[in-house]
């Protein structure tokens, strides 16, 4: 073989180790940048399931790569706990919790308003109605070409002065826009507090600036039976006789939640539920009149009557304002507003009957 023969020759293999060689390359560049992809394009489990299994392994720290088989080997440093702690492995500072709904505090039942008359008051400042106290009723039997007996009637004009119940609740512009149920939360609790004062101005309003009340203006018990050792279901049986007797019909009764359940578990002689089994939903009642029970009535007292005679005057009904008030603006504050505008008229006060049951001296 020639001296040239022997070269071509040498520069045939090199060309081809070349070319072997620039594929080996091309390969393992291909492989590299799959690992750092995660997988690439065809979802290849190699780096999918490396980066589920491992989040602490530093990038670029893959060794003994074998391009021919497709393998790399990865240094495992910790496994993944839920720890806050400050070492590897430690991945509880990514778990958020779960946020609930609020828990607020518990709200009285309010019944009193939903026994009344109420009458929507769209003008003015105060109510006017006239009422008749006067009734002179000379009618007879009259002979044929006599002259008739007159009678006559008599009114007066009331006025009920319209009140405003009123409270408002400071908040920041930032917690109203970052917590959106804070918003509802504000809102419910306001309309709670004005019905709240509003039932105990219903039944003890003193007048002046605040209302008319039921319970000062209503007759007091006075047992016309002559009972002897009356139980408290006895005590609303002469009640509502006396009610009665005013030529108008109860139709309600309040009280305290202590009074209705002391009636509830009385039992007779053979150890009977008197009102019911406990085994039973029974509807608060005495005598076929609905029992309103709420706390807003203290105990060992009650107040019964004609209600439906008794008026409600809403003139604003609840509402919840947002606005500026002072420094508010400037101090990324608003004032959340909670008001209404009512009235009472107490219209049969005969007709209501106050008093107790005598359990508490």
């Amino acid at each position: 073989m020639t001296i040239d023969e022997v070269n071509n020759t040498i520069e045939r293999i090199g060309t081809e180790n070349s070319k072997m060689l620039n594929g080996l390359v091309a390969r393992l560049e291909d492989i590299e940048k799959k690992v750092v992809r995660g997988g690439g394009d065809g979802g290849s489990d190699l780096g999918n399931s490396w980066g589920r299994q491992f989040t602490n392994t530093r990038a670029g720290e893959l060794a003994d790569l074998e391009s021919s088989r497709g393998r790399t080997s990865l240094e495992v440093r910790a496994a993944l706990t839920t720890s806050t702690a400050d070492a590897d492995g430690s991945a509880g500072g990514m778990s958020v919790p779960k946020r609930d709904q609020v828990l607020g505090m518990p709200k009285q039942r309010l019944l009193v308003r939903s026994l009344l008359n109420v009458v929507q008051v769209e003008t003015g400042g105060s109510v006017e109605y006239a009422e008749q106290v006067g009734r002179t009723n000379n009618a007879a039997v009259t002979e044929e070409a006599q002259p008739k007996p007159e009678s006559s009637l008599q009114y007066e004009l009331k006025q009920v002065p319209l009140r405003v119940i009123a409270h408002y609740i400071k908040a920041s512009r930032q917690a109203l826009s970052d917590v959106p149920q804070l918003e509802g939360i504000i809102d419910s609790e306001l309309r709670y507090g004005l019905a709240l004062v509003e039932e105990q101005e219903l039944l003890f309003g003193a007048g002046g600036q605040n209302l008319e009340g039921m319970v000062p203006q209503a007759t007091a018990y006075a047992d016309s039976l002559g009972l002897v050792d009356p139980t408290e279901i006895d005590t609303i049986g002469s009640a509502i006789l006396q009610a009665t007797l005013t030529d108008i019909q109860p139709d309600g009764i309040i009280m305290h939640p202590s009074d209705w359940w002391r009636m509830r578990m009385a039992k007779n002689a053979d150890g009977e539920y008197i009102l019911g089994s406990p085994m039973t939903t029974v509807q608060p009642s005495l005598f076929g009149l609905p029992v309103a029970v709420t706390p807003a009535m203290p105990v060992d007292k009650f107040l019964l009557g004609a209600f439906a005679e008794q008026t409600l005057y809403d003139r604003w009904t609840a509402r919840v304002e947002v606005g500026f008030s002072g420094t508010d603006f400037t101090d990324n504050l608003v004032t959340v507003l909670g008001e209404e505008r009512v009235g009472l008229a107490t219209k049969r006060p005969d007709a209501l009957i106050y008093g107790d049951f005598g359990n508490v001296t």
